[in-house]
């Protein structure tokens, strides 16, 4: 219960970004247009994927599965952070927040499950490529695009619960333009230690070790291709994951940069820039990646401009 003249909190204020009056504008378009590309660039990735033929292999499989994380993840967000910046803030309920949370980090582990995946089928495709096909069959596929949504979506409730066992007492404000973890602990008047140990069990299970697998999986890597004998034969077997290390350079290097660098000494402004690397430039760089860096992608979009210029000058010619 809560002490003296506290009441119970219902509902957190959440203030967005502090001191912006002046760039609100610019800052609402900026982000506006960053959701607009990250929109349009996961949604053309997953209707690339789906409907070429020569797309139709494990690795893209698991990338249309990484773009539909990366929408969900920011679409989680940045509609209600477009908000916040327009309105200077505003009220959700506590229910509301926790809900944004679970989705925040069911996404963001399905994520970094899927980027293990996705290492592991490099690993299988550039050390074993001669049982590549019979290692990589449809049925594991299903398997390994099924469980890292249903692990993440499924056990994350766990904390949830916990969390919503927490006391909030006073204060309703949250310092920051979106539901994670940290602000939720600051302003609790309850004994933490329990989610706080459920949390760091996910990190190491869900983030940790699959960062763990994904390094293993690239140091063999490495080794196969510094056995290549031909230049040519080595680039060749490197660009083939080039663009996939790339995304996990970005992808864990922010979480490690969130991580490793306690956000208690911060100011509001360091926590706040340190929370856009993953929530905003993240998002935003991975479908830019993917689209300019990676060769059958890019065939894909040939091939595509190519039939609907066709059409557009067959009716002509006629």
């Amino acid at each position: 219960m809560c002490k003296g003249n506290e009441s119970r909190v219902k509902e957190f204020f959440i203030i967005g970004f502090k001191n912006t009056e002046n760039v609100k504008i610019s800052l609402f378009v900026l982000f506006l247009l960053i959701y607009i590309v990250i929109l349009l660039g996961n949604v053309f990735i997953i209707i690339l994927v789906s409907t070429c033929q020569h797309l139709q292999v494990p690795m893209y499989l698991f990338l249309r599965n990484l773009s539909v994380a990366d929408l969900l993840f920011t679409t989680n967000i940045m509609p209600n952070m477009l908000y916040l910046i327009v309105m200077g803030g505003g009220d959700m309920s506590i229910t509301g927040c926790f809900i944004q949370y679970y989705v925040f980090c069911g996404s963001t582990f399905t994520q970094s499950l899927i980027l293990m995946v996705m290492a592991f089928d490099r690993y299988v495709a550039i050390c074993h490529p001669l049982r590549y096909a019979a290692l990589m069959n449809h049925k594991l596929c299903l398997h390994l695009t099924f469980w890292p949504w249903a692990i993440c979506f499924v056990l994350f409730p766990v904390e949830i619960a916990s969390l919503f066992q927490l006391m909030f007492c006073g204060s309703k404000i949250m310092e920051h333009y979106f539901c994670d973890f940290a602000p939720i602990l600051v302003i609790a008047s309850s004994d933490t230690s329990i989610v706080e140990t459920e949390d760091l069990i996910f990190s190491i299970t869900l983030m940790f070790m699959p960062f763990v697998v994904v390094t293993i999986s690239y140091f063999c890597i490495v080794i196969s291709i510094l056995k290549i004998s031909s230049i040519a034969g080595r680039w060749k077997a490197f660009s083939t994951c080039s663009a996939h290390l790339t995304i996990i350079f970005i992808f864990y290097g922010t979480q490690i940069t969130i991580y490793m660098f306690p956000v208690e000494q911060d100011t509001f402004y360091g926590k706040t820039v340190k929370s856009l690397l993953y929530t905003v430039l993240t998002p935003f760089i991975n479908p830019i990646i993917y689209s300019m860096r990676n060769k059958e992608i890019k065939r894909a979009m040939q091939q595509i401009l190519y039939k609907n210029s066709k059409r557009t000058v067959l009716p002509i010619l006629h």
